[in-house]
C-alpha cells in the first residue's frame, strides 16, 4: 500500500471571539490513497469540528518524504524543511545534491530546526537544510484503515 499526502483546503464561517462570523480558509494534510479518498476522509474529519456549511476548495498532492511530529502540546505550527542529501559521483568526483521535503511540527523556527535534527539522527549520509518555512497547515490526519468485516457471517 502506497499512501500519499494531500493538502486539503476548507472554507467555512468561523465564529470570532466578538461573536461575528468571518469567512475562513484553512489548510490540513491528509494521508490517503487517492484524491477521492482524501476528500472523503477530510470531510469525515472536519464534520465534527465545523458547525454549519463548509466547502472543500482545493486538494493538491504534497510531496513529503517524512513527517516529524512533536509530543509537545505547545507545538501547534508546521514547518516545511527542504533537506539536501549530499553524495559524490564516483566517476567525476562531483558533489550531487538530492532534495526532499520534510514536515516538522514545532512551537517556533528554532524548535523546528531542533526537531529536524532529532528526526534525522542516525541518517547515514551527509545532509544540509536548504530551506525551512512555516506552512499554513493546521493539522495532519494520518491514514486509518477501514475495519474489514467478513462478507458472510460464519
Amino acid at each position: 500500500m502506497n499512501n500519499e499526502w494531500f493538502e486539503c483546503k476548507v472554507r467555512y464561517d468561523k465564529t470570532m471571539e466578538t461573536g461575528l462570523l468571518k469567512k475562513t480558509t484553512e489548510t490540513y494534510l491528509v494521508e490517503a490513497l487517492s484524491f477521492t479518498e482524501a476528500e472523503r476522509r477530510f470531510i469525515e474529519e472536519m464534520r465534527p469540528f465545523i458547525s454549519g456549511e463548509f466547502v472543500v476548495t482545493d486538494i493538491k498532492r504534497s510531496r513529503l518524504a517524512e513527517i516529524f511530529e512533536s509530543i509537545d502540546s505547545a507545538a501547534d505550527r508546521w514547518f516545511r524543511a527542504k533537506v539536501s542529501f549530499i553524495t559524490l559521483d564516483e566517476k567525476t568526483g562531483a558533489e550531487k545534491r538530492t532534495s526532499q521535503n520534510i514536515l516538522v511540527q514545532a512551537t517556533d523556527f528554532r524548535d523546528a530546526v531542533n526537531g529536524l535534527d532529532k528526526g534525522m539522527e542516525g541518517t547515514l549520509g551527509d545532509w544540509v537544510i536548504a530551506s525551512m518555512t512555516e506552512t499554513a497547515i493546521m493539522d495532519v490526519y494520518h491514514y486509518k484503515q477501514a475495519s474489514e468485516k467478513p462478507e458472510f457471517e460464519q
